[in-house]
């Protein structure tokens, strides 16, 4: 098969499902565009072309059990949430369950970003354990993103792009507000840590707690085992 797919949009959108498929991690627009730049057919393909030919790969898959979506670290190949079920059969392993310890702090962390430990400290009430900020920055989710200019000058703490694309989001903005996250958790699930409910919004409701503890952590869970 002689593919040109700087020339032939068929083409390209073969070699970029190809590569897709076979990515271990989502592939962003500049790693995907490296795949063209040494072809002696090179006519300079751009990111707005790239963008295209995704688009319309996506659409070829739209009705299938695998989708084309893109997220915050690029485009991944994804199996479709309503294929679970069956997907789960096929494995013993079950998706890694957290403390509450560690999703409190992982939504602390999303919605009040930045942050150092001292503020998760002072929202939760209780001591947080470096073990818990461990956990977060080995799974990918946080990382130290500077500090603070006070004495000791503590890390200053913010979400990765992994964890964005871990929830199938593109941008922090995409993260539900929180006043619409109260109908998202059971009552028995809404009287949790006062002083987070207080710190993330002066006037939420006591079902925001949860939720946004849902939202942040238990939500990622879920959605990681749905990603090829």
């Amino acid at each position: 098969m002689n593919l040109q797919p700087n020339n032939h949009p068929e083409d390209l959108k073969r070699v970029l499902e190809a590569a897709l498929l076979v990515a271990v991690e989502p592939l962003s627009l500049a790693e995907l565009k490296r795949m063209f730049e040494h072809d002696e057919s090179d006519s300079g393909l751009s990111n707005d072309g790239l963008r295209r030919a995704l688009d319309a790969l996506r659409m070829d898959w739209q009705d299938r059990g695998v989708e084309l979506v893109q997220v915050a670290d690029g485009w991944r190949f994804q199996t479709r949430p309503e294929m679970q079920p069956w997907l789960t059969r096929l494995k013993n392993e079950k998706p890694p369950r957290y403390s509450r310890a560690v999703l409190e702090t992982l939504a602390i962390i999303a919605y009040r970003q930045p942050v150092t430990r001292g503020d998760i400290e002072d929202i939760r009430g209780v001591a947080v354990n470096p073990h818990i900020i461990k956990t977060l920055e080995e799974r990918g989710w946080i990382e130290a993103i500077g500090h603070r200019d006070v004495p000791g000058r503590p890390a200053l703490f913010g979400t990765t792009d992994h964890f964005l694309s871990d929830l199938n989001l593109r941008t922090l903005s995409e993260l539900p507000p929180l006043d619409e996250l109260g109908t998202l958790v059971t009552p028995d699930e809404t009287a949790l840590i006062p002083e987070l409910r207080a710190e993330l919004l002066d006037n939420s409701s006591p079902q925001t707690v949860g939720a946004v503890i849902e939202i942040a952590g238990a939500a990622v869970i879920s959605t990681v085992t749905e990603t090829l």
